[in-house]
This record gives structure tokens, sequence and C-alpha cells, in this order.
């Protein structure tokens, strides 16, 4: 038994709130359970300048996580002075896993920045940023193709990032802290809506695991994205 009481192949609640931020090109308010994510999308006119000249656009990313969105309180990075390796770490790959999703000629010479901040941390904060961040993202490039800055549409295809693991000997879907925390096998999934496969993120942490239950892993993370991909288009409307 799951300590949420949830089916082995059974998602936490999912909740995409749009249009959450006055100023942003986009913006959504993500909820997986617990863990809830304000994500944002800002439009810049320039490209980084190792794109200069070109005719590629860019998309990155940087994510934080709020002092008290966990247990206990976490020194802000800023006073610290620098970033830990971990934020390092996941703001590249929200980068990666949304610019999977992007044709960047498309979009021209211009970056958007997608900022995801942890509001409340329950497990699986990069794949909420990840789903949650995409969605801020398609927002920002409608108002690009509504004002004809752009002609044709950048994005190529929706893109989801779910968890999943090993918890007390079972494979389990979208992991919440209590199992994360115990699991012995986790991995981080990123999948286009068509079901391609981005990235794959998995590890032994406390025993290893074999090519059955890793393919066992994937078949619930693809049912998982399946359930993101349909959230982010009611959220869309």
């Amino acid at each position: 038994m799951r300590p949420s009481g949830r089916k082995l192949g059974e998602m936490r609640p999912i909740v995409i709130e749009t249009g959450v931020m006055k100023h942003a090109e986009g913006s959504c308010l993500i909820k997986m359970g617990e863990t809830h994510v304000l994500c944002s999308a800002t439009i810049e006119d320039k490209a980084p300048p190792f794109l200069k000249n070109t005719g590629l656009g860019w998309v990155t990313a940087e994510y934080g996580m709020l002092p008290r969105a966990t247990n206990s309180r976490n020194r802000r990075e800023a006073a610290a002075g620098k970033q830990t390796g971990r934020t390092q770490e996941i703001q590249r790959l929200i980068g990666r896993a949304l610019r999977a999703g992007v044709d960047r000629s498309a979009l021209g010479e211009r970056q958007i920045v997608i900022d995801c901040d942890v509001l409340q941390a329950d497990g699986g904060t990069r794949c909420a940023s990840i789903t949650g961040g995409w969605v801020a993202l398609r927002l920002a490039m409608n108002k690009l193709l509504k004002a004809g800055v752009i002609v044709s549409d950048p994005m190529i295809d929706h893109v989801a990032a779910v968890s999943c693991g090993i918890y007390a000997g079972q494979p389990v879907l979208d992991l919440d802290y209590a199992e994360d925390s115990a699991a012995g096998t986790d991995g981080n999934f990123i999948l286009t809506g068509r079901g391609r496969l981005i990235e794959v993120q998995m590890s032994a942490e406390g025993a290893t695991f074999s090519r059955a239950e890793m393919g066992e892993l994937l078949d619930l993370a693809e049912a998982g994205a399946a359930d993101l991909v349909a959230a982010q288009k009611a959220a869309l409307g």
C-alpha cells in the first residue's frame, strides 16, 4: 500500500490554473498533489549572443524554491551568494526539455525565459516545473502569434514530465516525498504529447533494478504523461 493510499499507477490530482500573473507573457500555477509550482514565461527580443545571426531562438529556464516550501526552512540562494548544484541541474533540465518541443527557427532570434518557483514541495518539483513551464511557454507563443510577431507556430508538441520509481518492491507512478525518500529506484521521464522520449533519468537509490523493471516504469510514465498532457489541454481550453 502506498502511503497516500493511491493505486500503483495512479497520479496525484492535477490542477493547472492559467493567467495567474498580471505582467508575464504566459503564466500558470500547477498543482500535482501537494507540490505547487508557479511558472511564468518572459519574452525577450534578443537571442543569446552565441545565436547572433543564426536565425534561431532560445528557450531557457530558471528554478527556485521558496524557503518554506519544505518542512524546514531552506536559506535563500541569493543570501548564500550562489546557486546549489541541484538548482543548476534542474534549471538546465527544464530548459533542455522545453526546447525539445520548439522549432527554434520559427521562433526567430528571440529568447523566452521560463521561471519556475516552487511554492510547496512534496516530491516531483522538476517534473511539475517542466509540465507547467510548457503551459506558460504555450501562452507566450500564443501572444507572439496573435501580435503577428511570428507567422508560424514554433510549438512542435506538448512536453510533460513525471516521476516513477520502485517503492516497497513495487513500480509506482508519480512519487510524493514519502515515496521518493524511501524508493529503491527513482526515475524522471520527460515525454512529448505523441509519446516520444525527450529524457530519462534513472538511478538505483537503494537497490539495483532490472531491464524488465525499467520497462514497467516506462509503461507507467507513458500513461502518466498522457494524463498530464490532457490536463495541459484542459487548462488551455
